[in-house]
């Protein structure tokens, strides 16, 4: 645990999965809240229904294949954050939203990853992982494939040497907000299906992914089915580790009226509008 004054900050856990387009205009809704200061620092965990591509902020559309995206059901979506493509699926996706003035936030970008890093790895713990974070001086180089997965960059989570988690951060507007995919069972590759590549290319990515990325079930050695991976289970775990590195007290609530009506606003108008999802 950091030397910070203890805090209450609110846990969302959802039992309902979302839509992409919905789950990223829930994420800004929470963070210009906390912002104002009309709502608690926030940590949420949740779901994707149906499965989604997310494309960093700055990246391509062109990365991807639209017609193979729509042909396996799965969405399109642009997050606020950057990084390269996810395949939402078969997975827990926390968000964490903060005002920039919370001492948990100070410093830059690098300073709070590293502790919600810790609090990430912390949480793993809690579910039987002894998993390690990268390097602070890791960076992407420019030779990375559009998948987000493909390699660790500074403070992301691995297990036995392979990216089990991948983050990114935002800051503008006087809030911090971080999130996250955790891979819990199935395919890591299903990613390459959809990338915009040629076959011989797309095979390539493939096996280096299969080498250098897991799942939670494949760091643990375990069954697809097993009750560690149950996703309630490993986001309990993962709040309390992240609950011990904060130093917070979590305060178990849901999204508020205002923020359910600022969400539904930046639904229509920003995720849901192909102006914002296509741009190259």
């Amino acid at each position: 645990m950091n030397d910070f004054p203890v805090a209450t900050w609110r846990l969302i856990l959802e039992d309902e999965p979302r839509s992409g387009p919905a789950n990223m205009a829930v994420d800004e809704s929470l963070a210009e809240a906390v912002a104002a200061g009309d709502s608690l620092p926030t940590l949420r965990f949740y779901r994707w229904q149906p499965a989604a591509v997310s494309l960093g902020r700055h990246q391509s559309v062109a990365d991807v294949d639209a017609a193979r995206i729509a042909q396996r059901g799965y969405e399109l979506v642009r997050r606020t954050t950057g990084g390269r493509a996810i395949l939402h699926t078969d997975e827990l996706t926390y968000s964490v939203t903060a005002p920039l003035s919370d001492p948990r936030m100070a410093g830059g970008v690098m300073d709070a990853y590293l502790l919600m890093s810790n609090g990430l790895l912390a949480g793993l713990e809690g579910v039987g992982l002894a998993a390690q974070k990268a390097a602070g001086d890791v960076r992407a180089g420019q030779d990375v494939s559009a998948a987000c997965f493909e390699v660790p960059s500074a403070y992301e989570i691995t297990a036995g040497g392979r990216k089990l988690m991948g983050s990114a951060q935002s800051r503008r507007k006087g809030y911090v907000l971080q999130h996250g995919s955790l891979p819990l069972v199935g395919d890591i590759t299903r990613l390459v299906d959809v990338l915009a590549l040629p076959a011989a290319e797309a095979a390539a990515l493939r096996a280096h992914l299969a080498q250098r990325a897991c799942t939670l079930a494949q760091a643990l050695q375990v069954a697809d089915d097993s009750p560690l991976l149950d996703f309630h289970t490993v986001a309990n775990c993962m709040a309390t580790g992240l609950a011990q590195m904060l130093n917070v007290a979590w305060q178990t609530g849901q999204l508020s009226a205002t923020e359910n009506r600022r969400a539904a606003e930046l639904l229509r108008t920003r995720y849901a509008d192909p102006a914002w999802t296509n741009h190259r």
